[in-house]
């Protein structure tokens, strides 16, 4: 195993920023010798197992809104790299969308993504160093010195930071790298879990746990409505999922310890509508104990969950006993069913990491203001997106931007 290892750019992490900014470079700067360092046994990893391995590649339905984080030029980017279905259409993988503009691979597999992009860089002749920890970098002289737990050293003229967050440590992003940049005096944004379950006291769900339910949810601080998304919500003993929940997950970094979760569980319907058609019901069932006063609305655990929430009456009791004020109380269960949040899921949970190197650190061309031989790209920045290929989408763009920007710096040198 060679133990020290010369290059013009070294692209630090194998994922889909670090990919893409090698493939941009190399297309940029053919004559330069491009490398990529990689922790893992295998780069790309954590491609394999996004869109539940369909690889969710982008959404055609992408705004500045979609983004959060202190990067304020995200789209800017994105319209000035190539498009991403373009980009992978010209390394042989075709594209198609669903009705919500999310963009898959044609073979719906993650699988064919990596090995479209792991060709494209054998044909470029990009060696990818796999089992490369690094630890630490140092500057020198002529670049740069990047030094593995192992021993082995990378001497480069540039780098391109492409190593990840906190998310999915299983596929290689476990925060060692955020560390090594923090300890060069970088500084970043608050790191937390995006993209990932909300927790709560496993009390106020109790009973809930495998319920789906499709529902308006708010992210609510005091009296303050901060977001609001509408999907399938999911419970387990201790949290609430979906992806509408997924989209409120970063919030919980500004507002922890104040923030709440409201659900509602009948979105089509005012509270009035929704008492008009518990009032139908009680007429249907009226022989029927409380507790079955809602099946057929919804699930049976979670109907009787709204049942014990609004009644302090036995759920044996008939629905004939029920009055007006009763049903209007059933309604606002329904409508208005508030969770407090006591923290965000575990990074093994998590797809995306919010947080990371601050806008302030970075240039434009994501160059570190105070050492122009470094470049950035993907998830170690301080950006993160909604759920539905948006957080994919600046992987790629990002990655394209760095690498294009890092081999243009090098080719302004000769």
């Amino acid at each position: 195993m060679e133990n020290v290892i010369t290059t013009d750019i070294a692209v630090i992490g194998g994922g889909a920023a670090g990919l893409t900014a090698a493939i941009e470079a190399k297309k940029t700067a053919p004559s330069l010798n491009i490398i990529i360092a990689e922790r893992l046994d295998r780069t790309g990893k954590k491609i394999l197992v996004t869109g539940s391995g369909r690889c969710n590649l982008t959404n055609r339905n992408i705004s500045a809104e979609d983004y959060h984080g202190s990067i304020s030029y995200v789209m800017d980017i994105i319209k000035k790299t190539q498009n991403t279905e373009d980009f992978f259409r010209s390394l042989g993988v075709l594209c198609t969308a669903d009705g919500e503009g999310r963009v898959y691979p044609y073979s719906r597999s993650a699988a064919s993504v990596l090995s479209a992009l792991r060709l494209r860089l054998k044909s470029l002749e990009i060696p990818e160093i796999c089992g490369f920890k690094a630890e630490s970098i140092e500057k020198t002289k002529n670049g740069y010195v990047i030094k593995a737990e192992d021993g082995r050293i990378i001497k480069t003229r540039r780098i391109i930071a492409a190593c990840g967050g906190y998310a999915s440590p299983a596929n290689g992003t476990d925060g060692a790298a955020l560390k090594m940049i923090r300890e060069m005096g970088i500084r970043t944004a608050k790191i937390c879990p995006a993209v990932a379950p909300l927790r709560v006291d496993p009390a106020s769900v109790k009973g809930l746990k495998g319920v789906r339910v499709h529902g308006r949810v708010s992210a609510v601080s005091g009296d303050r409505i901060i977001k609001t998304e509408e999907g399938e919500i999911q419970f387990t003993e201790n949290s609430i999922s979906g992806i509408c929940v997924f989209d409120l997950a970063y919030l919980f970094s500004a507002y922890e310890g104040k923030l709440s979760v409201n659900a509602d569980l009948m979105p089509e319907f005012s509270v009035k509508q929704t008492e008009e058609i518990l009032k139908e019901i009680k007429e249907d069932r009226k022989d029927c104990s409380l507790e079955e006063f809602l099946n057929g609305l919804f699930v049976r655990n979670l109907a009787v969950y709204i049942m014990k929430k609004s009644m302090k009456m036995p759920l044996t009791d008939p629905v004939s006993g029920l009055k007006d004020k009763d049903l209007s109380k059933i309604a606002e269960t329904i409508k208005n069913l508030s969770f407090k949040i006591t923290g965000c899921s575990s990074w093994q949970n998590a797809q995306v990491t919010s947080g990371g190197v601050h806008a302030s650190e970075i240039d434009s061309l994501l160059c570190l203001k105070k050492d122009k031989g470094i470049y950035f790209a993907g998830e170690i920045l301080d950006t993160d997106g909604k759920c539905g290929g948006y957080n994919l989408e600046w992987a790629w763009s990002s990655g394209m931007w760095a690498g294009r920007n890092c081999a243009l710096s090098l080719q302004k040198l000769t």
